[in-house]
Order: structure tokens, then sequence, then C-alpha cells
């Protein structure tokens, strides 16, 4: 499995996010990064005060909610609270892999998907490309507003220098009903290809009992 892309915000979600923002407090993104991603991470985020779910972090959870096609790609169990972050000219983030486990004790979520929600728009800023490591080699993504990408937290990554501008996205990561991606990979294929077929019986039958079989609730 490699990555998609949904829509997730609407433009009404995304300018009031923005607006959001800028009346939170910003500060070095090192604080949530740990052994060699600390090192390689340059970049500002929002300062959470507590563990109970902001607004605006109400806000990504809903939209990632009602997204059917994520649900059906994703199959969230679990899911962390959003982080914002922020890169302004000269900052990045190097080449790093994410954390197996994040969270403590109840709050703990396995990263098996990685999701960055894309909140400004493109041509408003220069680099700050998320770049993937794929066996088709290196993928740049750079998104409209409200656009996410998800991708296996197993993947190396980077977020390119910003040159011009500033970059705004929120950052979460699921643990997933069913743990292994490739199963996830023909339930999403097997999905679509059931709705396509207008809910074919056989095909019905065979989505159905894949995914009894591979999902742990």
């Amino acid at each position: 499995m490699n990555f998609q892309v949904f829509p997730i915000l609407d433009r009404g979600e995304v300018d009031r996010i923005v607006a959001g923002l800028r009346h939170r407090t910003f500060v070095d993104g090192k604080v949530t990064a740990a052994g060699a991603a600390r090192e390689a991470k340059n970049n500002l985020q929002v300062e959470r005060s507590g563990p109970d779910p902001t607004d605006l972090d109400q806000m990504v959870q809903a939209a990632l909610r009602r997204n059917k096609d994520f649900q059906s790609f994703a199959f969230p169990k679990r899911l962390m609270m959003p982080i914002f972050s922020c890169y302004e000219p000269g900052m990045q983030y190097g080449w790093h892999v994410d954390n197996a486990v994040m969270g403590t004790g109840n709050d703990s979520v396995r990263t098996d998907l990685a999701i960055t929600i894309f909140l400004s728009d493109p041509a408003t800023y220069t680099g700050g490309e998320l770049v993937l490591e794929m066996p088709m080699g290196e993928q740049e993504i750079k998104l409209d507003a409200g656009e996410a990408i998800v991708y296996p937290a197993t993947t190396v990554h980077q977020v390119a220098p910003v040159t011009q501008g500033r970059r705004l996205a929120a950052v979460t990561w699921v643990q997933s009903a069913v743990s292994d991606e490739r199963l996830r990979a023909i339930l999403f294929d097997l999905g679509k290809a059931n709705e396509q077929a207008g809910a074919n019986t056989l095909l019905n039958k065979s989505y159905h009992n894949l995914l009894r079989y591979a999902i742990d609730l």
C-alpha cells in the first residue's frame, strides 16, 4: 500500500481553523519529537495545554469521521489528536520515520497510518513539500488547502525546506482496526469494486467475510 489523497476539510472549515490558529501559541516543534527525529525537526507547533480536545481538534476529527473514503481506507480504531504545525522560511523536517507508538497510557496509539492535512494554499508558499520515500522513488506531495494525504507510518519521509511564505498543516496518526496493511489495501479495492458493481451479492459477501477475518475491534 502506498498512499491516498482525500478532500477532508471544506473551504469554510479551513478558513475557521486558520483563523483559530492566529490566536494559539506556537512553540518549538521538538517538544513532541524523540531520538533522531528530534534532531531533524525544525518547525513550530501549537502548544497543547491539556488532554481535552479543542474546537480545532474536534473540527479535524469530525471531518475525518464523516469522510467515507478515508474510513474505508484506514478503518480507524484510534486517532491521535492533531498537531497543528507551522513552517516559516528556513524551517524543515529532515528525513525520519514516525515512532511506532505515540501517546501514553490509555491514550497511546500504534501508528499504522500518518495523515497530513494541508491548511495553506500551495500558491502562498514555496518549498514545504512532503516527500515520501516510496518503492517507485521519492514522491513530492503538495496539496490544496483542505486535502489530506494518508500513508503508512512506516514510511521514511521529510518536509522540504520552506523558502517563502508560511506552511500550515494538521498532522495526526491512526491505529487501524485492520493492522495488516496488505489486507487494508485489498479491502479498500474490494469495497470500491463492490460500489461500482452496484452492491453485487458475491462481491459483498467476499468483502464482509474478509473484513470479519481481518478486523480487530
